[in-house]
């Protein structure tokens, strides 16, 4: 039975170091040229930011919005509930004294956000004539 022995090695044995090669640099020539793209097409959106202090009365504008673009077959996306807005208030009961009596009021605001891609000419003049409720502000934008 043959025995074998085994071999120690140091530690500067154990690293070794491979040395490869720099990448030779390419001339502008042989390079692959990347083509142009035509024409870049810009994507036009219309956002509509909606508020009101009811939320009844939002999601009925907005219901109204959205019937008022599918008629239209306008892409949509939305609509989105932004975060409601809350203000709050707090006021003394009496006018003088009893200063540990208090009441406290808020107000929220609830809001929407519609995007409509690549609007046509007839869909704008058609949102544009919408008769929305009294309580209900609309931003549009055109981005």
């Amino acid at each position: 039975m043959p025995t074998t022995k085994a071999i120690k090695k140091t530690p500067e044995e154990k690293i070794s170091v491979k040395k490869t090669a720099k990448p030779k640099a390419v001339s502008k020539e042989a390079a692959p040229k990347k083509k142009k793209s035509a024409v870049k097409e810009e994507i036009q959106k219309l956002r509509i930011r909606v508020t009101a202090y009811e939320h009844k009365l939002l999601d009925a504008s907005v219901k109204q919005i959205l019937d008022t673009a599918l008629r239209y077959n306008a892409d949509l996306w939305g609509p989105v509930p932004l975060p409601t807005e809350i203000k709050k208030y707090t006021v003394n009961r009496s006018t003088f004294v009893h200063k540990d009596s208090r009441e406290q009021f808020e107000m929220r605001t609830h809001k929407r956000l519609i995007d409509i891609v690549n609007p046509t000419p007839p869909l704008i003049e058609a949102l544009t004539n919408l008769t929305l409720p009294s309580g209900v502000s609309i931003d549009v934008k055109m981005l």
